[in-house]
């Protein structure tokens, strides 16, 4: 071996040790066990501008609630892990992240729950979120989202229909026109639009949902004079190439 190989070797292990020490450094920061006691809790919320679903009150009250309230007490690993496994099962909550500051103070850095669309029935209601999770319904959740009504199950609000709702938010034209979502079964599901006097569009499955609107926007744009002087009460898209008004 050359003496430019093996000086090289040897940088490249100094670098790697080094590397190995300063990952063992940051993780033993994050979540050092430590002697001494907690003199304060901070919660980060990073999505706060966009959202806020609960209060800090809240998450203060279950800590409490679970005895893992960490100001006042001698910190350690194991009160730091159930304190971010608490915060992150709260319903509203996505992520969580439990670590200490060279004060010892406890900081939770938080992110919350996204809704996707709102599956409304007589006697229950709940979102289903970003991750295709459902997630309570709360008067602290004001998004606007599609709202679901009828024969929904939350395997088809998790699929079929949140695919349908990610893709709205992508569809300006779309997302101002379609008031809500009606599933009277799986092979009969009806859009409801904005304004008085629309009529309910038809679109039988979920499936090619995509090409059934391009057409009926193109039959928007290409009739819209048309469509004012009659008094359909619906129109049907479940024909390829056709929009189908009924009175």
């Amino acid at each position: 071996m050359s003496n430019t190989a093996r000086i090289m070797g040897q940088i490249i292990g100094v670098t790697l040790v080094a590397a190995v020490v300063i990952a063992a450094v940051l993780y033993g920061y994050r979540m050092r066990p430590t002697s001494a006691t907690c003199p304060a809790l901070e919660y980060i919320i990073e999505d706060q501008d966009e959202r806020m679903y609960f209060t800090t009150a809240e998450l203060d009250a279950m800590l409490r609630a679970e005895k893992i309230y960490p100001v006042g007490r001698t910190l350690d690993i194991g009160l730091l892990h159930r304190i971010e496994k608490a915060v992150a099962h709260h319903p509203m909550i996505r992520t969580a992240e439990c670590y200490t500051t060279p004060r010892n103070e406890v900081r939770i850095r938080i992110t919350q729950r996204v809704p996707l669309l709102m599956v409304a029935m007589p006697g229950d209601a709940y979102f289903i979120d970003t991750d295709r999770k459902t997630m309570p319904v709360r008067a602290s959740v004001k998004d606007q989202v599609l709202v679901v009504t009828g024969a929904v199950g939350v395997q088809m609000a998790a699929r079929q229909l949140a695919d349908f709702a990610l893709w709205l938010q992508d569809e300006p034209y779309w997302k101002a026109r379609i008031h809500h979502l009606h599933v009277r079964n799986p092979q009969m599901i009806y859009l409801h639009l904005r304004g008085d006097c629309q009529p309910h569009v038809l679109l039988g499955t979920m499936n090619r949902y995509e090409q059934k609107l391009t057409k009926l926007r193109t039959f928007f744009e290409n009739a819209g004079e048309a469509l004012k002087g009659k008094n359909y009460i619906e129109l049907d898209l479940r024909f390829k190439g056709q929009v189908i008004g009924r009175y």
